[in-house]
């Protein structure tokens, strides 16, 4: 079932941590395996965050010691980064699994990203100048406490609470996926793609990468893919109703901009809600009341609808 959900806020910040949390977690019985945030901050000037997991939260749970193996697998990581000219300046360990680095690089952050990838057990969550994803196993406040993000300040923010039907429960298939290797952008998706193979196997002979068999995270690739090649994100998100086969309702966010796409059938739902500074849209109205609990005007977006605004 999943529900995803997002909000902008036009020409300032707020609180987008705790707001996003409180949506996710009115979603919480639409998908209590995992939540998953993609929240965006101001960026400085040539640093990217790089938000990277060495293990599955269930490794920990295994009969042997995983201390030793991830300590090994991160001091393989800073020997990579290192060798691609990328200064480490700040690190922080925020599970035993996970971890945030703030890095300077003037390379190709591609190849940057695919050598750190090459080591054991290791994924990239997000690799931007704003963008953050944070996914983990739980509901939105066990997952936002774990990551302390209630007090985290941006413009806008996507998220998702997930109900594990056709992929692992696992902070691998879990929403949202980065579109890597394009910087700052993240997806979120409800439905079921019925040709993600096709497209799967057409993104990976363009040298596209997947870390999951979860068919969510085609639109992820997807829209790297349109976007690296000077594709609009309206423009992405039109082409994707034509060019994707299934039921599905997903949200997309970029470094200053907020975009949704409903199929020809609009099976998955979505409720919009939107002012002179304010845009908040859910699976249900009760997430967006959840931050508005005044009385306020919703609309469901119709079918074949796409919806991009900007900060």
């Amino acid at each position: 079932m999943c529900g995803i959900a997002g909000l902008i806020h036009k020409g300032k910040s707020s609180n987008v941590g705790s707001e996003v949390t409180s949506m996710l977690q009115a979603l919480k019985h639409r998908g209590p395996d995992s939540t998953g945030f993609a929240i965006y901050g101001e960026p400085n000037a040539g640093d990217y965050v790089m938000r990277f997991k060495v293990a599955e939260a269930e490794d920990m749970n295994a009969g042997y010691d995983m201390g030793e193996k991830i300590e090994a697998r991160v001091a393989e990581v800073e020997k990579r980064l290192g060798e691609h000219d990328a200064k480490i300046n700040n690190r922080e360990t925020v599970t035993p699994y996970a971890r945030r680095y703030v890095i300077s690089h003037d390379g190709d952050t591609e190849a940057l990203a695919r050598y750190v990838e090459d080591v054991e057990g290791t994924e990239i969550l997000s690799l931007g100048n704003a963008l953050e994803l944070i996914k983990d196993l739980g509901d939105a406040t066990v997952v936002s406490e774990q990551y302390g993000l209630t007090d985290f300040t941006g413009t806008h923010g996507i998220g998702h609470t997930r109900m594990a039907t056709e992929s692992d429960v696992d902070i691998r298939s879990a929403h949202p996926y980065w579109a890597f290797p394009y910087n700052d952008v993240a997806v979120v998706h409800n439905g079921q793609i019925t040709n993600y193979w096709l497209m799967r196997r057409e993104m990976e002979r363009r040298g596209h990468r997947f870390m999951s068999n979860c068919d969510s995270e085609l639109l992820a690739v997807y829209t790297a893919n349109n976007l690296a090649n000077g594709v609009s994100l309206e423009d992405s998100l039109s082409s994707s109703i034509e060019e994707i086969d299934g039921v599905f309702t997903y949200l997309v966010a970029t470094q200053d901009q907020l975009g949704m796409a409903k199929d020809s059938m609009a099976a998955k739902p979505l409720v919009l809600y939107e002012s002179d500074d304010l845009i908040a849209m859910a699976s249900e109205e009760v997430a967006i009341r959840a931050i508005l609990p005044q009385e306020i005007d919703t609309y469901d977006p119709y079918d074949e609808e796409v919806r991009v605004w900007k900060a």
